[in-house]
């Protein structure tokens, strides 16, 4: 961890930037019935059963001296063909 903070406390040099990366894995779901809209004084309705669609990740990359943010999502499926994810540039 200390290393990591050396890291943060340089100086920034544009030919080597310093990444930072996070990524969200997250699930695609769909209702299986249409929620009752909400009435006056009542809140929505809502079923808990819902249909599986799959999975999906959702990365961040920023360089966060350089002020530089790339976001990008992915399906799960077509993530493993892909070569890298810094392609994504």
């Amino acid at each position: 961890m200390e290393d990591i903070l050396d890291l943060y406390e340089e100086s920034y040099d544009p030919r080597y930037p310093s990444l930072c990366m996070d990524e969200r894995p997250c699930q695609l779901i769909n209702d299986l019935l249409s929620p009752i809209p909400m009435k006056p004084g009542k809140p929505i309705k809502e079923d808990d059963e819902y249909e599986r669609k799959g999975t999906c990740s959702i990365f961040i990359v920023c360089e966060r001296q350089g002020g530089v943010i790339w976001k990008f999502g992915n399906n799960a499926q077509r993530w493993i063909m892909q070569n890298s994810w810094i392609e994504c540039q």
